[in-house]
């Protein structure tokens, strides 16, 4: 074990000389010294140390007053007392007050370092316990979304595939298409002599679906209808000026047996509604390919009856093997980019965690902490694609977020800065909504990396490599609750933007090299 950050506070220099020389640096340990309890709590508030030697007597902030401080704030840094007394007493008190152990002066080398070591190792299990409870809490609930997802279309199919009247099949795969994609509007277009027709759809405010018999002109259909490749549209890809003009767009193929048969397409048209996404677009597909054989179903029924149960379980080996992947925009353009390497390039990190959970999660009862959690995650994940960042994974109850990779961006410094701000402004926002007292830590750097798919042929992960990363998890460690911590590279890049705080240099865990950190608050747009 070594490598973790240690703090000494000691009002005698020579003590604090002694255990950074003699007991803690040998060993690897980071070393951050105070000479007293006012300047120690500053400075553990700042860095967030793993561990804290704190004195028993000191002038300004004695020992006691300090852990109670860490205490009554529910700052969760392990604490080890030094007493010149060492008394059974001193002990039962300490422990009360939340320190983990105590150490008697003068000082031994030996006993000191294995009252360290046994303290950080039950620290890190502790942590690591808690951080597998957290990912398997994240898991199950995405277990159970995928699940959930799977009976929906599951028992959607089951009820399109039992229909063989074309006027009540064509308007239940529509509303099913909105309901499954949360969509304004739906629309079931089918290709007959030529002709795109549209048999059925449900426009905004009026009503459920209804079956229809009308040709139309949608590029964005035939074009899915030529590439047979489902497809997420923004605003800016529309080319017709369509009345209200939708503020996102998603179109499916129906294909039957190799042939394109006609488009399943849902649109946004109310302002503020939610972009689809590609999982959105995943799900449509699964419902195409249940309507496509529905539809071919009801047209064909005679002939179909004798083969019909091994259609179905055709359908059902389908969709047991289908998980809805996140398909990114990349992939579904550029299928021959899905390759194990990755490119040189420079990128922002930025990594955002979310402070106080864990007192927060012995306090409330199970549903509510999964419920949090996915609530100030979503939160998260929502400011990172406003700010079109690439959510490149999650990390317990954190996340890590690339800017300017796999899309060339050239403001990425400017739009990493902002969304970190965002981030914390909208963890205020529901602090004062639903009083929870949890807020995010976050750490951005700006540098170069190793940029691609890492992994395996047949399981890789899109991610990014390098020093910048390390560094900008490392900071977000570092950050308090509501602090953003950036590099003196990002500042440097953001120029009179940056409305920053000036921390200096930080030793950083497993980094030869310090780094120049800075408190960013605000950036200032205003014309100078």
């Amino acid at each position: 074990m070594a490598n973790e950050t240690i703090l000494i506070i000691d009002d005698t220099e020579e003590n604090r000389e002694f255990v950074v020389k003699y007991v803690l640096e040998p060993e690897g340990y980071n070393t951050l010294t105070a000479k007293d309890g006012e300047e120690g709590l500053k400075m553990a508030l700042r860095y967030k140390p793993d561990l804290i030697l704190l004195d028993m007597n000191m002038p300004r902030m004695d020992g006691r007053a300090v852990l109670e401080y860490l205490y009554e704030h529910r700052i969760e840094i392990p604490v080890i007392f030094m007493t010149a007394h060492g008394s059974e007493d001193i002990a039962v008190e300490v422990h009360r007050m939340g320190a983990q152990d105590y150490i008697r002066k003068p000082f031994y080398p030996e006993e000191m370092l294995k009252i360290v070591e046994n303290t950080l190792t039950r620290i890190n299990l502790t942590r690591e316990k808690e951080a597998l409870t957290r990912r398997l809490i994240q898991a199950n609930q995405e277990l159970q979304n995928r699940v959930q997802e799977l009976n929906v279309l599951y028992s959607i199919g089951k009820s399109v595939t039992a229909m063989i009247n074309m006027n009540q099949l064509l308007p239940r795969i529509v509303e099913a298409s909105a309901q499954i994609t949360n969509a304004d509007e739906a629309y079931l277009l089918l290709l007959e002599d030529e002709k795109l027709m549209c048999r059925s759809a449900r426009r905004h405010n009026a009503g459920r679906a209804k079956p229809m018999n009308e040709e139309i002109r949608d590029v964005i259909a035939a074009h899915i209808i030529k590439t047979r490749q489902s497809a997420v549209i923004d605003p800016e890809k529309f080319r017709l000026k369509l009345n209200p003009m939708p503020t996102s767009a998603a179109y499916t193929p129906l294909i039957i047996k190799d042939k394109v048969i006609g488009a399943l397409g849902v649109r946004n048209v109310v302002i503020g509604k939610p972009i689809f996404t590609n999982h959105d677009a995943a799900l449509l597909s699964a419902l195409g390919d249940y309507a496509a054989i529905a539809i071919e179903n009801a047209r064909n029924y005679e002939a179909l009856q004798n083969t019909q149960d091994e259609e179905r379980e055709r359908m059902r080996d389908t969709f047991e093997r289908f998980v809805p992947p996140p398909i990114v925009s990349q992939a579904l353009s550029k299928p021959e980019s899905l390759q194990l390497g990755g490119k040189r390039q420079e990128i922002t990190v930025l990594f955002a965690d979310i402070r106080g959970y864990t007192t927060w999660s012995e306090e409330e009862n199970p549903e509510k902490v999964i419920e949090g959690l996915n609530h100030y995650l979503s939160i998260a994940a929502e400011v990172i694609l406003a700010w079109e960042g690439t959510l490149d994974k999650y990390t317990g109850d954190g996340l890590m977020a690339v800017f300017n990779a796999p899309q060339a961006q050239a403001d990425h410094v400017h739009r990493a800065a902002d969304a970190a701000l965002a981030l914390i402004k909208a963890a205020n926002e529901v602090q004062s909504q639903h009083g929870h007292r949890l807020t995010y830590s976050i750490g951005v750097h700006v540098g170069e990396a190793v940029v691609g798919y890492i992994g395996t042929e047949r399981a890789m992960n899109y991610t990014a490599v390098g020093d910048v990363v390390n560094l900008a998890k490392r900071l977000q460690e570092y950050a308090a609750p509501g602090q953003i911590l950036v590099e003196e590279s990002v500042i440097k890049r953001l120029g009179a933007l940056a409305q920053a705080r000036p921390l200096g240099e930080v030793r950083v865990k497993g980094r030869k090299r310090t780094a120049t950190a800075y408190e960013l608050s605000g950036l200032s747009y205003e014309d100078k």
